[in-house]
């Protein structure tokens, strides 16, 4: 199975960085975090993501350039809202993101 690159954005340092290790955690995800939409788009230049999670801090507009973003240099990925609420829901919702690809 290929690795899962998957792109955090959220502006909390503290809940980026527990959010990308437990992405890490599992076999073959692969965490990126990004505190600001200027970090986000420059990785989205630079690497394929299969998925682009938006957490705390993310205002509509950044959303929305998010979401423009995607759909011109990678329509294939999967772009969503991260809710929090624990590991386990981190990870039900990767992996119904993913089903939906």
């Amino acid at each position: 199975m290929a690795n899962v690159n998957i792109l955090v954005l959220a502006d909390h340092a503290e809940i980026l960085e527990t959010i990308i290790r437990l992405i890490n955690k599992n076999e073959g995800w692969n965490g990126t975090g990004a505190a600001s939409y200027d970090e986000a788009r420059e990785a989205l230049k630079i690497n394929k993501f299969d998925l682009v999670l938006l957490g705390v801090g993310v205002d509509d507009e950044a959303e929305s350039q998010i979401l423009r973003l995607c759909e011109s240099i990678a329509p294939k990925t999967v772009c969503m809202r991260h809710y929090g609420g624990g590991s386990g829901l981190l990870s039900s919702e990767i992996q119904h993101a993913l089903a939906q690809r």
